[in-house]
């Protein structure tokens, strides 16, 4: 984790650097952590509009998050389609996409063999529940996007409140929600 965020760090300097040369330019693309959100427990972003002299043009986000515990580990890879809307430094943002999954889930348990000769202990693996059941790994979760960002006129640190409603075939949670910390460019 340590390792993760010196490499998000030197990504914001070498950004700055680079946007101070240019003066004026406007900040289509951003890089940015993202806490909750189509990442479901944090995840690392690049965004960037397709138009690179209209930041309220179509754009697309991606990003990666993980993590690995002793007897659970998540991989998420969150990817979205997303309009802006709005003037100077406020935004609405609109967006919709999915989020692909790798998870291990496992745990000891003692069972009982069936032969008569008496209880094994044995690692079984169970399905992941991240608010919504997911059955089976890799899979995909829906995410849609309703959020407020606020970009600087010529780039520099940027924020964002998302209300993210995610969803897969066992049903929808409207109520998700992120936020986010970030460097446009």
């Amino acid at each position: 984790m340590k390792k993760l965020l010196g490499l998000f760090m030197l990504c914001f300097l070498m950004v700055d650097m680079a946007s101070a040369q240019e003066a004026d330019k406007i900040p289509t693309q951003s890089v940015y952590l993202e806490l909750g959100g189509a990442g479901l427990s944090y995840s690392f972003n690049y965004d960037f509009r397709f138009d690179k002299n209209d930041l309220t043009s179509w754009g697309m986000r991606v990003g990666a998050s993980g993590y690995s515990l002793e007897n659970e580990s998540l991989f998420t890879f969150p990817v979205q389609v997303t309009r802006l809307f709005g003037k100077e430094r406020h935004f609405f943002e609109v967006g919709g996409g999915f989020t692909v999954m790798a998870f291990k889930k496992s745990y000891y348990d003692y069972y009982y063999s069936g032969s008569g000769s008496g209880y094994y202990r044995g690692v079984r693996s169970e399905n992941f529940h991240f608010i919504l059941p997911i059955y089976g790994s890799p899979n995909i979760m829906g995410t849609l996007s309703f959020a407020y960002r606020r970009i600087p006129v010529n780039g520099g640190v940027m924020w964002r409140a998302a209300l993210t409603p995610i969803f897969n075939r066992n049903g929808l949670w409207p109520l998700f929600a992120g936020i986010s910390f970030g460097y446009a460019f």
